[in-house]
């Protein structure tokens, strides 16, 4: 009997991407055959990026990782997954406050499609207090994130926040 692909979702919002993302996508990655990094489509939030900018990110980051490809997705996490024939999805957890919310989503995951796993990894140490939200914050008061997000993000996330002028002083 040949071995089945065994097919991973690392689903998320991803705005923008992280090094800690970029941390977990790869160890799912060494888990699976393959790994697809679902952007989700949420119409109750205004993200910084687009879904399509995001995709972008995603795909030049892992270019050179055949097992890596991204997608979108909107609905619900465990219909996607069925629809890709997905044996698991991959949520990190940075710390205890993740996993209460974390726990609830995977045994209602469980309830609604008991054939799709939930394997929850931790992201290296260097990353485990990193987030999108603390990226968009330091960003926009023109702090450095060099080192917690990947070069196309820091990139694109300096053209969206142009350094602060120097304030003018009196004299």
């Amino acid at each position: 009997m040949e071995p089945t692909s065994r097919l991973a979702i690392c689903p998320g919002s991803f705005d923008p991407l992280t090094l800690g993302h970029v941390d977990i996508i790869g160890r799912a990655a060494r888990q699976f055959d393959r790994v697809v990094v679902a952007v989700l489509h949420n119409t109750g939030k205004a993200p910084l990026f687009t879904v399509p900018e995001r995709l972008e990110f995603i795909r030049a980051t892992f270019e050179d990782n055949p097992r890596v490809e991204a997608d979108a997705f909107s609905g619900l996490l465990v219909d996607y997954a069925r629809r890709r024939g997905a044996a698991a999805i991959v949520r990190g957890i940075r710390a205890v406050s993740d996993f209460e919310y974390e726990f609830q989503m995977a045994l209602m995951n469980r309830r609604l499609a008991p054939e799709v796993e939930t394997v929850f990894l931790t992201p290296a140490e260097e990353y485990s207090y990193v987030s999108s939200r603390l990226i968009k914050e330091i960003t926009a008061l023109s702090g450095d994130v060099s080192g917690l997000v990947p070069d196309p993000v820091a990139r694109r996330l300096a053209e969206k926040f142009p350094a602060a002028p120097e304030a003018a002083t009196e004299g």
